[in-house]
């Protein structure tokens, strides 16, 4: 009797345990209205008198002296409760319809951290950063380094991996402010902008989480898309900010984009060219519709040696002159070959113009400690001696083009 009576306190005290826990879900709960929800965050280089502009929030001369690094000025938008466009239909507006979705403040501090905590002061709910979505830095301050804006949001565990950071050329400020015509809220327009780029194949991926992967590599560096605001408030992608170390040291065109995807091998592909085709004056538009690309990696005079294969399958898009009919087997592969021999001096001088400023973005450096980690053990080790020995590495490029289709009109 006293064995049941033991068994049954043993299996109430099991459930109690099992339940308590489920109890407690609320426990730390926030109300959506309590919070203030920061949607994109810009920053910019603070001018000279921007330290009359700052409450002592931080710090207090004299007593708890200020940082002595240079001032930054934080732009902040925040949604406003109720007034999010929720459905379809919703999107678009002008000026005043993005001012009545967000509220744009801006505050100045002598770090990130400092800045945010001058906008608390100001601000009644607690900032939330949960649904931050774009963080854009003015080049001015990419140029200085990315140190301080790296380690605070790495430090915030609110912030979301898959945030878009970009380079703005010019004040970053101004993006915060704009109001596009196809969104109500000027940091969506900016984070679809890119999202349909990876989409169309006119950008890779390149969220926040992946930049401090590739920036933490020993083998590579990160990149940031380089963009611009446009007289109509639209947006432009500009090219790839690079970056050695967290320093910006270069930006390519828009079109070398398209070579970056290529030595990768990165689809879908979607970026066109005009293609001069030899012996005749007729000029081709093609747009490739397929990438591929291989690495051999060898280790020649001591210095490592990489060939790279790219394969591209094109479609004949626009013919711009009527001089000769593109109707033959011959005149197509004339496009293949004029093709294959400018992408491979246009790879190659992507290439070149990162070696110049030893900014590895196609993680060649983590192919050799991949493929050859004794070599690397031995000769590299650190990433400061891959950013100089990657100025010395060799290159061949082998490109082959396919052209797949020309279109309805061939005569």
């Amino acid at each position: 009797m006293e064995t049941n009576q033991w068994i049954k306190s043993v299996k109430l005290v099991c459930v109690m345990l099992i339940t308590v826990p489920l109890l407690t879900g609320c426990w730390d709960q926030l109300e959506i209205d309590e919070r203030a929800v920061v949607l994109g965050v810009s920053i910019d280089v603070a001018g000279e008198d921007a330290e009359q502009e700052e409450s002592e929030v931080g710090h207090v001369q004299g007593a708890v002296p200020a940082p002595r690094s240079g001032m930054v000025r934080v732009g902040v938008q925040i949604a406003l409760p109720g007034r999010i466009p929720l459905g379809p239909g919703e999107g678009g507006g002008s000026q005043e319809d993005s001012q009545q979705t967000v509220w744009v403040i801006e505050v100045v501090g002598h770090s990130i951290n400092d800045a945010f905590m001058n906008l608390q002061q100001q601000i009644s709910s607690k900032l939330f950063f949960g649904h931050l979505r774009v963080i854009v830095i003015s080049e001015a301050l990419a140029k200085k380094g990315l140190e301080n804006v790296n380690d605070y949001f790495r430090r915030n565990s609110e912030v979301r991996r898959m945030a878009w950071m970009m380079i703005s050329k010019g004040h970053a400020m101004g993006l915060m402010r704009a109001a596009p015509k196809l969104e109500r809220m000027p940091t969506l327009y900016l984070m679809s902008t890119l999202d349909e780029g990876i989409n169309l194949g006119r950008f890779p991926k390149d969220y926040l989480g992946i930049f401090w992967s590739n920036t933490s590599k020993k083998g590579q560096e990160g990149f940031l898309p380089y963009v611009e605001m446009k007289k109509e408030q639209n947006v432009e992608i500009m090219g790839l900010a690079y970056f050695k170390n967290n320093r910006m040291v270069g930006v390519t065109k828009p079109l070398e984009i398209a070579g970056y995807l290529g030595l990768k091998g990165v689809n879908p592909a979607g970026y066109s060219a005009v293609i001069n085709l030899e012996g005749m004056d007729e000029s081709v538009m093609t747009n490739v519709t397929q990438r591929g690309s291989k690495f051999d990696l060898q280790i020649k005079n001591g210095l490592p040696h990489f060939t790279i294969d790219v394969n591209l399958e094109v479609n004949l898009e626009e013919k711009m002159n009527d001089e000769q009919l593109i109707d033959n087997t011959e005149t197509i592969k004339s496009i293949d070959r004029k093709q294959e021999e400018v992408s491979e001096k246009f790879y190659k001088d992507i290439i070149r113009k990162t070696q110049e400023k030893g900014s590895d973005i196609f993680g060649f450096g983590e192919y050799v400690r991949a493929k050859k980690p004794g070599y690397w053990n031995k000769r590299i080790k650190t990433k400061e001696n891959w950013q100089r020995m990657y100025k010395d590495a060799t290159f061949d490029v082998n490109v082959t083009v396919n052209v797949r289709r020309i279109g309805m009109k061939a005569k």
